[in-house]
């Protein structure tokens, strides 16, 4: 059982709007080959929204992606296409911290009309299990990577330096989650 760390950014405002009118903008990922083992590749590209194409100040500033990258970028059904290839056919299970990016996944899958894999629907919320694992209130990672006494690498709020931080949060929670601790 391979497992992928994944962690999106997307179109974002400074005042909330609907989560369905949100896009991804990147995605960014690491393959695990066992619940406790290091990162052994990366995923990340940028995509190109279609809705709402120019990003908000507020979207730059929050995740450094600039408006130029997301230029440059290929639409959802291409990214997620190579992002679906570069998992491969082995047996996987997608994993991130909380909710949002399954979430996210399926919106721009509708939106797109691509089909949303079923492999996806074995989502393990990372979130959810870390404050089972140590009895604490559910927080973002920055805070739980605090918790765990890891140092926040990378820039907070980009796809893949979130992936890999939310990895190694993900070594310390998967093992019991597939029951290896028990």
């Amino acid at each position: 059982m391979v497992f992928v760390i994944v962690d999106l950014e997307a179109t974002c405002w400074e005042k909330s709007r609907d989560y369905r009118r949100m896009e991804i903008i990147e995605i960014g990922a690491v393959r695990m080959e066992t619940p406790d083992g290091v990162p052994s590749a990366e995923f990340s590209e940028f995509v190109k929204p279609v809705a709402e194409r120019r990003l908000t100040t507020f979207c730059t500033q929050l995740t450094s992606i600039r408006q130029a990258d997301v230029d440059q970028a290929d639409v959802f059904p291409v990214v997620f296409q190579r992002f679906l290839d570069w998992i491969g056919s082995d047996d996987y299970r997608l994993c991130s911290w909380g909710g949002y990016d399954l979430t996210q996944f399926r919106v721009d899958c509708d939106r797109h009309r691509v089909l949303f894999p079923t492999e996806f629907e074995s989502h393990i919320n990372l979130k959810m299990e870390f404050a089972a694992k140590f009895s604490v209130k559910s927080c973002g990672m920055k805070r739980a990577l605090s918790l765990a006494g890891i140092p926040l690498v990378g820039t907070h709020h980009r796809g893949i330096d979130d992936a890999r931080n939310i990895a190694k949060l993900a070594r310390l929670i998967l093992p019991t989650v597939m029951g290896l601790n028990e």
